[in-house]
């Protein structure tokens, strides 16, 4: 078998086990809250590091604009997306609080924080969860398998099932196209 067949064989693998997460329910959990946040004009706050970094704003991206259907923009803010922002706040403080520093700014009761990280144990999007549920925020997680440090400060935590990062970003790909599309019929 070909490295591009076994590997195709390994996502079909991963991509049938995630029917646990339907089981378990946390996509629609996940969706239901996004949707009622985002109804009610309250921010959703995006935010992760390298590849993560740019799923977040891939979401960002997708709500903002628009995913299949034209309608008005959501409130979706991607916490990694703003340079100045990233390059002050670390050079001045530390990297580890440029999330949370920044849901302090944007956070409101009500809202989401939605962190991103495969292994599940960035510390600036954990920082930045924790932060958030102290402010009122609902927080949802994007992990990997068992979701690493981030499962503590969760209030929905999807893991994928996977503790190899390409994989999990992929597997990743799939549920937030998931999660824009359903938003998206939902609240248009």
């Amino acid at each position: 078998m070909s490295d591009f067949k076994q590997r195709l064989k390994e996502h079909s693998t991963l991509v049938s086990q995630m029917a646990t997460l339907e089981e378990r329910g946390v996509i629609e959990e996940a969706i239901a809250l996004l949707c009622s946040a985002l109804s009610c004009g309250l921010p959703v706050l995006i935010c992760g590091n390298g590849g993560s970094a740019s799923d977040a704003l891939h979401i960002s991206g997708e709500l903002v604009g628009t995913f299949l259907r034209e309608r008005k923009a959501l409130n979706v803010i991607c916490l990694n997306a703003n340079v100045s922002v990233l390059t002050a706040w670390t050079n001045d403080y530390e990297f580890d609080s440029v999330f949370s520093r920044q849901v302090e700014a944007h956070g409101q009761s009500g809202g989401v924080c939605w962190g991103i990280s495969t292994s599940g144990n960035s510390q600036n999007v954990v920082r930045a969860m924790q932060v958030a549920q102290k402010l009122g925020l609902q927080t949802l997680g994007l992990t990997g398998q068992g979701g690493g440090k981030m499962a503590q400060c969760c209030d929905i935590l999807i893991d994928v099932p996977s503790t190899v990062t390409p994989r999990i970003q992929e597997l990743h790909l799939l549920l937030y196209h998931y999660i824009c599309e359903e938003i998206e019929a939902r609240l248009c």
